[in-house]
């Protein structure tokens, strides 16, 4: 048996590893799925305030309260940048690092910084029409993240969350060697590939990061859950 803590990206909530975490279960892994601050079923605590700091505390309160120890942690696309931080703060409750379809963020590095330019811009001129401290949920998003299937969307679209803007722009800190130290995995989306992290996938080639590849789109957990649970039971040593 393992332990998970599987941590959803932007927009979304714990409600995304629905069947991911039923597979998991099913298979006798011991799964978390918590909904960060602002998101999903949280999504009346969504002020100005929330950012990085928030949701790295959300994780590192689950990590101490339930006692985790070996987890591997799941990281989903905005999640990524909580890596460095999380390794640093609860390296030694972690067994390893799973980047599934992932932002990378170094020392000092934003979500936004670290986005393409163009999309890094049309990000900030949407948050600046509206009340200049969220972006706004919108199904347009889904066919950035390849969600095709009908009765997938209709399922998704409603349940997205605005997601708070300071968790663009707020810089992450960590010992870069801290990191190092763990393992890390990262898997890549194909079918279709979302092209602002295909920088970040020559980046962790480059390091000789273990590499898997799942062929869906962005929303890996919700348009494969079977293909995704079984490639982390497979990383996890089932």
């Amino acid at each position: 048996m393992a332990t998970f803590v599987l941590v959803h990206g932007a927009m979304h909530g714990g409600w995304a590893w629905h069947e991911v975490r039923a597979r998991l279960q099913r298979a006798g892994h011991l799964v978390f799925t918590p909904t960060l601050t602002g998101q999903g079923e949280h999504r009346q605590s969504l002020t100005p305030a929330v950012g990085v700091e928030t949701h790295l505390a959300d994780l590192t309160e689950l990590l101490w309260f339930e006692d985790l120890r070996d987890v591997h942690l799941v990281l989903h696309s905005y999640a990524g940048i909580l890596a460095g931080p999380l390794a640093q703060r609860a390296g030694d409750r972690l067994a390893g690092l799973v980047f599934l379809g992932a932002f990378l963020a170094g020392p000092g590095q934003s979500l936004l910084d670290v986005e393409p330019a163009e999309t890094a811009a049309r990000y900030r001129r949407t948050v600046s029409a509206g009340d200049g401290w969220r972006l706004p949920a919108s199904p347009d998003f889904l066919d950035l993240w390849g969600v095709t299937d009908p009765d997938l969307r209709a399922w998704v679209a409603p349940r997205l969350t605005d997601f708070p803007f300071r968790c663009q722009t707020d810089r992450v800190h960590y010992d870069p060697v801290t990191l190092d130290r763990i393992r890390k995995v990262y898997v890549r989306h194909t079918a279709p590939p979302l092209p602002s992290l295909t920088g970040f996938y020559e980046q962790v080639l480059a390091a000789g990061w273990e590499t898997f590849d799942l062929l869906c789109g962005h929303d890996m957990m919700l348009a494969a859950p079977e293909a995704t649970a079984d490639l982390l039971g497979r990383i996890a040593g089932d």
